[in-house]
């Protein structure tokens, strides 16, 4: 015999009405929200990031601050050691340092970022494609990035930026200055991406998108270039202080920016140029530059434990 089950519509009305307790509103947790928390609790690297953004906040506002003219020569000037009227002192024209230090900012550090994403994005497709291809693409591109690693960094620049001083835009000697870096660098780049597509190539993932019909070029801007971010952003952050010390070098030795063209390597040689009497010269724009790589490296450092999920901490 068939039992039917009768409920009290009291009972039915108590258990629509009855709380579940409180909904959660706690946001996802991404891993590009876990490194930035990561990095906030480094304060060296922060403190890095914040002299890096001092440096580009001064140089983008230097038309509207109350600066000198870092290009007039000012008579009665020369020579100044730092003071009340010019907090850092003057050069052998009378032109302020300050100004010329915070102007000489605006060439140096967007010369720097710039070349590394110039020379990073080119690098990384050519060692993308070697560590996907293989055979003898790999092997060729693997070789004539191991015969321009074989050469000291400055020396191969030095003759790059010699021989590209006889090209139609040789004149233009920033120019020279940035493309020699650059194609010093960019061996650097194809030797870590290449490693990194070596090793995410044979993933199931990777092979599961090659079962499927998947193209060659889809796999690797779609299923494995998004993996190899992280060391690629940690190194680009570092070589940028590489980059900036390498055309200062460059300009130190008449090969990059010409005075009076407020750029910090010339700065340097004007101030050699003076001997030691006249400290300032040489020390301010070397300080500028030793701040600024400082802190390159220690927000660089910040940033590669921030986005190794191993070196996070709990």
């Amino acid at each position: 015999m068939a039992t039917t089950s009768t409920t009290s519509p009291a009972v039915i009305t108590q258990a629509r009405t009855t709380p579940v307790g409180p909904i959660s509103l706690r946001p996802r947790r991404t891993p590009l929200g876990d490194a930035w928390r990561t990095l906030r609790r480094q304060p060296v690297a922060m403190a890095g990031l914040t002299i890096i953004l001092g440096w580009l906040l001064l140089g983008l506002l230097a038309p509207v601050l109350p600066l000198d003219d870092p290009l007039t020569p000012q008579s009665g000037n020369n020579l100044q050691e730092p003071s009340r009227d010019h907090w850092l002192g003057t050069d052998e024209l009378g032109r302020d340092m300050l100004s010329r230090v915070i102007y000489g900012a605006r060439i140096s550090l967007p010369s720097g970022v710039l070349v590394i994403l110039a020379t990073g994005s080119f690098g990384c497709l050519i060692g993308a494609v070697a560590g996907y291809v293989g055979g003898w693409v790999d092997n060729a591109i693997m070789r004539f990035a191991d015969a321009v690693l074989s050469f000291p960094s400055i020396i191969l620049a030095m003759t790059i930026t010699a021989v590209s001083s006889g090209l139609p835009w040789g004149q233009n000697r920033l120019l020279n200055a940035l493309l020699a870096v650059g194609l010093v660098l960019w061996p650097e780049y194809a030797r870590v991406m290449r490693g990194q597509v070596l090793s995410i190539k044979t993933n199931e993932y990777v092979t599961a998108a090659q079962s499927v019909g998947a193209s060659s070029w889809r796999v690797l801007t779609r299923h494995i270039l998004p993996s190899t971010d992280a060391p690629i952003i940690v190194k680009a952050t570092l070589d940028v202080g590489a980059a900036i010390v390498l055309t200062a070098s460059l300009s130190f030795i008449g090969l990059g920016v010409v005075p009076p063209t407020p750029e910090w390597g010339a700065m340097i040689n004007q101030g050699f140029k003076k001997g030691i009497e006249f400290w300032w010269m040489s020390s301010v724009p070397g300080i500028a530059i030793m701040s600024v790589v400082m802190a390159l490296n220690f927000f660089g450092d910040g940033l590669r434990d921030a986005l190794d999920p191993r070196r996070r901490g709990r």
